[in-house]
């Protein structure tokens, strides 16, 4: 692929874009990113989904994006593993995973890692929408994570900031800290983002100096 040739694994909106030009100079297309996760769970709110791999779930506060007719963008605030089975509930052997996985590694097939994003938008045609999408994302739907240009576009606005201090049931300052660290790293760490965003997060905090203080602090590390 030439070097003026975007790659469409790195445009937001790559995925809606025909590969047919691309084909016809037999150049082959640029393979679609692994999904991390599947939806088992779903509303207009938050959504669950089982990690495609044990301990393999997106990270706390990564962007993430569910493949629907209008693509669905949500933020990690959880992940937990457990067993499958209310009977076979683990316990501890003293041993290492290692070793577990050598002498029985039969208990690892009732284990499973689940991750709970917290919806903050949604895709259309005209790019990132930072309302509730019309509908929740399907159940069974793939869950993909978010590329840096995705991040960056969704996070220009200071929406998303207001939909985590809105959202009801999650540890709403440890989310502030994990997602702007997200979208600080997605621009390169840009240090006038981090000042725009303080600036508005002061108002929504209503002047809440020493949590404010924390938030950016954290960030900073």
């Amino acid at each position: 692929m030439s070097k003026t040739q975007e790659s469409p694994r790195r445009r937001p909106l790559g995925r809606f874009l025909a590969d047919a030009p691309t084909a016809l100079q037999g150049v082959p297309a640029a393979p679609r990113p692994a999904h991390v996760g599947e939806v088992i769970e779903s509303s207009t709110t938050e959504l669950i989904a089982e990690a495609c791999q044990l301990h393999g779930a997106p990270s706390f506060g990564r962007f993430v994006r569910v493949e629907s007719e209008s693509p669905v963008i949500a933020m990690v605030f959880n992940v937990f593993t457990h067993s499958i089975e209310p009977n076979r509930r683990p316990t501890a052997y003293g041993k290492t995973e290692a070793e577990l996985r050598l002498e029985q590694p039969q208990i690892f097939e009732w284990l499973r890692t689940e991750f709970q994003a917290l919806v903050v938008g949604y895709r259309d045609e005209t790019g990132p929408v930072p309302i509730l999408p019309p509908q929740p994302a399907r159940i069974h739907s793939f869950v993909y994570l978010c590329e840096d240009e995705e991040v960056a576009e969704f996070t220009r606005s200071d929406e998303y900031l207001r939909s985590i201090l809105g959202a009801a049931k999650v540890p709403t300052d440890e989310l502030l800290v994990a997602t702007l660290r997200h979208a600080l790293r997605a621009r390169g760490g840009e240090g006038a983002y981090l000042v725009e965003m303080g600036k508005e997060l002061s108002r929504l905090l209503r002047d809440d100096y020493d949590r404010l203080s924390s938030i950016l602090r954290r960030i900073a590390r």
